[in-house]
């Protein structure tokens, strides 16, 4: 998989896609990840990226042409799928669509910044749009992150254990059950008996009671879902 993070700022990103489970999937030639700086597509000598809104207001605006221009330039190297515009006003972020996306070959991930971008991205070059939460941050660049992160680890090779996705809280529309690891006894709380006694079905069994009454009584919505 492909996937490239158009931004203003990619120094926001750059530790980031250098560490932890990302990092490997890099190492491994599994995710290749192309971070595109937008005043590389700009034409003047300030490499000016935004601009006051037309009709007034406060804020600054992002500009559209530099990001149909490096839209215009991955284009040229490759067949990508969706572009993926990060948007607060976009559909929430779900397991669901983080599944989806990790079946595409070439992503392109577009971050605004300041007040907002120009209509014309959102109308002429994004194919959706992603929110992250019914909250406003000062840019795309965490949430684009959120959503690489969670679209790499789908990717197959990616975790060590290849079962371990497919076991993560919201994949069944229900949240994952308790986990412990040694030690057995920690400050007077114990882990449970059912995980010492080595019978896998019984602790399956365990795992799914557990999960469904921590989706009950945490998340009521996912069942009626």
């Amino acid at each position: 998989m492909k996937i490239h993070v158009v931004t203003g700022f990619p120094k926001l990103l750059e530790g980031a896609l250098d560490e932890s489970i990302i990092r490997q999937a890099r190492k491994k030639n599994i995710v290749e990840i192309v971070v595109h700086d937008l005043r590389d597509y700009t034409h003047d000598k300030h490499k000016t990226i935004d601009d006051s809104p037309y009709g007034g207001g406060p804020g600054m605006i992002l500009k559209p042409e530099p990001f149909f221009e490096c839209v215009d330039t991955i284009r040229e190297s490759g067949e990508i799928g969706s572009i993926v515009l990060m948007s607060p006003q976009g559909e929430l972020l779900t397991q669901t669509l983080a599944n989806t996306l990790s079946l595409e070959r070439e992503l392109v991930v577009l971050c605004g910044h300041y007040k907002g971008i120009d209509e014309r991205v959102h109308e002429g070059l994004a194919t959706r749009e992603v929110s992250i939460g019914d909250y406003v941050l000062s840019g795309g660049e965490l949430p684009a992150l959120v959503l690489i992160d969670a679209v790499v680890r789908l990717i197959p090779g990616v975790l060590g254990d290849g079962e371990s996705a497919l076991r993560d809280s919201f994949q069944n529309d229900d949240l994952d059950h308790p986990h412990y690891t040694r030690p057995a006894v920690y400050r007077g709380m114990e882990v449970p008996d059912v995980l010492l006694t080595g019978n896998h079905s019984a602790i399956e069994h365990w795992r799914q009671e557990e999960a469904r009454k921590r989706t009950f009584n945490r998340r009521k919505d996912l069942l009626e879902r």
